[in-house]
């Protein structure tokens, strides 16, 4: 996407994160997603804050993720997060890095519908107001 939206954040990994080897569990990078996936939904000013407001909720539909190398204790991550499509459903991709030597050592994706929690109905749009957010900020060029 030549005018993506993406959103970068950094972060230590913590002794809680890791097992008897000092590495990172494999479940919590999918926590490392949903931090940068929450800085990303911020950027665009649709986070699940918004989302509950405007009457909608976006569960995981799709998640992948490729391991590549490790993150150990006191490891500082540098976690992009880039949305990938956002009219039928939310699509993200994810790529997580070692901050100290830049290597990628975790890349993957999510996909999230919409759904309206009264009703529970999926929907196989995004509502206009996520998509009027994202748009305005395509074009203000991020």
């Amino acid at each position: 996407m030549k005018n993506e939206i993406h959103a970068e954040i950094e972060f230590t990994v913590e002794f809680y994160d890791v097992d008897s080897m000092r590495i990172v569990w494999h479940g919590n990078y999918i926590k490392y997603f949903e931090k940068a996936r929450c800085a990303l939904l911020a950027k665009i000013g649709y986070g699940y804050s918004e989302m509950e407001e405007s009457g909608w909720a976006f569960p995981i539909t799709g998640l992948s993720v490729k391991y590549i190398d490790s993150f150990y204790y006191g490891d500082t991550v540098r976690a992009k997060a880039i949305l990938t499509e956002y009219e039928n459903c939310i699509k993200i991709k994810y790529e997580l890095y070692n901050a100290k030597t830049d290597k990628l050592c975790t890349k993957g994706e999510s996909t999230q519908m919409a759904v309206n929690p009264a009703s529970g109905e999926s929907y196989m749009v995004c509502p206009p107001a996520f998509i009027d957010k994202v748009q305005a900020l395509l074009e203000k060029g991020r």
